[in-house]
């Protein structure tokens, strides 16, 4: 099992370049092809009532300042990805997120940036909405981070239909793998992880099962201690799997690790 096909949302931000050097990387790795997307909707996406002369330039104006920024998206992908085979461009003037879901199909892995208020509002996706809607799992690049080892790799596990699906959409990373740690948290539940241990390992898959106490951190706040404590780079969770409605009211891992997970995080739902 391995990505075949890797995709990388791109926007104007620096942490794009970053962004899409990740993706390269990833994508020589697997020996995938490697898509960049974008896309930005105008704000006059409804037109002002009325055939005046005024709105029809806004409009025009528009459109032309938002081709100048897809390419400026474009040369910021071009730049990263480099002029190696495999590569494969895809923008349109529309809403980024609706653009995303329509291209989802051509990945195995998505790979986006953290939400910032330094992103254009027209431009950004939420990596909240495309872990809930893309059907693909996603990778999360924090900011300054344009390379993924993956030596070392924290399977966050509790007995949940988005964490079984995680380990499963990961395992090209985990195949890859020196160690792969299975990190059960007791506030998590009563399952112990000792299936998917076996199962993993029957994939040759390097893992080996911890127990954390949760001792007052929060659940995102032990993964990430026990990922700095093994020196791995990349944790691997289930997304939402109490609801995104109940994270967002009372907080909880997926919102906690999408907002400030120091490194990569790969997620399913």
């Amino acid at each position: 099992m391995t990505y075949a096909s890797i995709m990388v949302a791109v926007d104007l931000t620096d942490e794009a370049r970053s962004r899409v050097r990740l993706a390269k990387g990833l994508a020589d790795d697997f020996h995938a092809r490697l898509i960049g997307v974008a896309a930005e909707q105008s704000a006059y996406a409804v037109p002002p009532a009325g055939p005046t002369p005024a709105s029809a330039f806004a409009l025009a104006e528009g459109a032309e300042a938002i081709l100048n920024d897809l390419r400026r998206a474009h040369e910021a992908f071009a730049e990263g990805a480099g002029d190696a085979g495999r590569i494969e461009w895809r923008s349109t003037l529309g809403f980024p997120l609706p653009f995303l879901l329509a291209q989802a199909p051509a990945a195995d892995l998505v790979v986006i940036g953290r939400k910032t208020g330094a992103v254009p509002a027209l431009f950004a996706v939420d990596p909240a909405d495309a872990v809930m809607h893309l059907g693909r799992p996603i990778l999360l690049s924090p900011p300054g981070v344009d390379h993924l080892d993956a030596k070392r790799v924290v399977v966050g596990w509790k007995n949940s239909r988005e964490a079984r699906r995680a380990a499963l959409d990961a395992l090209p990373f985990l195949k890859r793998a020196s160690e792969v740690l299975v990190v059960c948290i007791d506030e998590e539940g009563a399952s112990d992880g000792q299936d998917t241990l076996r199962l993993l390992q029957a994939h040759d898959v390097s893992a080996i099962h911890v127990r954390r106490a949760a001792d007052g951190r929060s659940v995102s706040g032990a993964l990430v201690e026990t990922a700095a404590e093994h020196g791995a780079d990349l944790i691997v969770t289930g997304a939402y799997s109490h609801g995104r409605l109940r994270e967002w009211v009372l907080g909880g891992t997926t919102r906690d690790l999408l907002t400030g997970a120091p490194v990569c995080c790969l997620m399913s739902h």
